[in-house]
């Protein structure tokens, strides 16, 4: 079992900057390939960011450039560093985290319970 809890959420001004923190506990985190999702109202949730064990990174189209994901092994987090938000920013952010057994076809998905991040004037 892995718990993740998020934080950092809230409301920002278009143009700021919002740092996102996962933690996890429950299991070991560095055999978790960790993601940022986020689902707005009225839409399907989307993968934002994701970083595997190895280290390597991948962005939905819409954040390149504006936000970064990271990951601290030793602190069991990963992090989200938002900016240059936008209103379309809007949504609950999730946290979630993948173990995949390859030779087994096993796998494990656990999610955090979101955070709101609102981007608005």
């Amino acid at each position: 079992q892995v718990q993740l809890v998020e934080s950092g959420g809230g409301l920002v001004q278009p143009g700021g900057s919002l740092r996102l923190s996962c933690a996890a506990s429950g299991s070991i985190f560095s055999d978790y390939a960790m993601g940022w999702y986020r689902q707005a109202p009225g839409k399907q949730r989307e993968l934002v960011a994701a970083i595997t064990t190895g280290g390597s990174i991948n962005y939905v189209d819409s954040v390149k450039g504006r936000f970064t994901i990271s990951r601290d092994n030793a602190k069991n987090t990963v992090y989200l560093q938002m900016n240059t938000l936008k209103p379309e920013d809007t949504a609950v952010y999730y946290c979630n985290a993948d173990r995949r057994w390859p030779l087994t076809n096993g796998r494990r998905v656990y999610w955090g319970q979101g955070t709101q991040v609102t981007v608005s004037s």
